[in-house]
C-alpha cells in the first residue's frame, strides 16, 4: 500500500516507517515485524477540496477519527481530530490540508489499492455532508 501511493502521481510525500528513509525506520526494524498498517500522505494539489475528493471515493476504507480496528480506515486530520486548531499553527506543525491518515486492516490490499483509485459521486455527497457537520457551531450546553 504504502509502495502504492509513493508511486502515485498525485500524491506528495508517503510517511510509513517500512520506508528506509523514514527518520524512525531503524528503531522500527528493532521493534516491529511488517512495520504495520499504518501510514500517512500528502496530496500534490495540498487542498482540502482534493484530499475531501480522496475521502469521499472510497468503498472499502471507512471515515473514521480512530484508527483502531480490524477494518481499514480513512481519516482526515485537518476536518477531523484537529479542525479545532487553526490552520497557521497546523501547517507549522506539518499537519498539511491534504493530509490523510490510513489505518490498513484485514482486507485484501489489491481491493484497498483499487479503492483508492477510483472516486465515486455518491460518496462525495455523503462525505461532504460528514465533513461540513465537523464545521457546524455547536454552542456549548449551559
Amino acid at each position: 500500500m504504502a509502495r502504492f501511493l509513493r508511486e502515485h502521481p498525485k500524491v506528495g510525500k508517503v510517511f510509513w516507517c517500512g520506508f528506509e528513509d523514514h527518520p524512525n525506520h531503524d528503531i522500527a526494524k528493532k521493534q516491529m515485524r511488517g512495520f504495520g498498517g499504518m501510514i500517512s500522505f500528502t496530496l500534490k494539489d495540498d487542498s482540502m477540496e482534493a484530499a475531501l475528493k480522496v475521502l469521499s471515493g472510497t468503498h472499502l476504507f471507512s471515515l473514521a477519527e480512530s484508527l483502531g480496528g480490524v477494518e481499514s480506515l480513512i481519516g482526515h486530520p485537518a476536518s477531523m481530530t484537529h479542525a479545532s486548531i487553526p490552520r497557521e499553527e497546523r501547517l507549522k506543525n506539518g499537519l498539511t490540508d491534504s493530509l490523510i491518515r490510513l489505518s490498513v486492516g484485514i482486507e485484501d490490499v489489491a481491493d484497498l489499492i483499487d479503492d483508492l483509485k477510483k472516486p465515486s459521486a455518491d460518496w462525495i455527497v455523503a462525505s461532504i455532508c460528514l465533513l461540513l457537520a465537523h464545521y457546524t457551531y455547536m454552542p456549548p450546553v449551559q
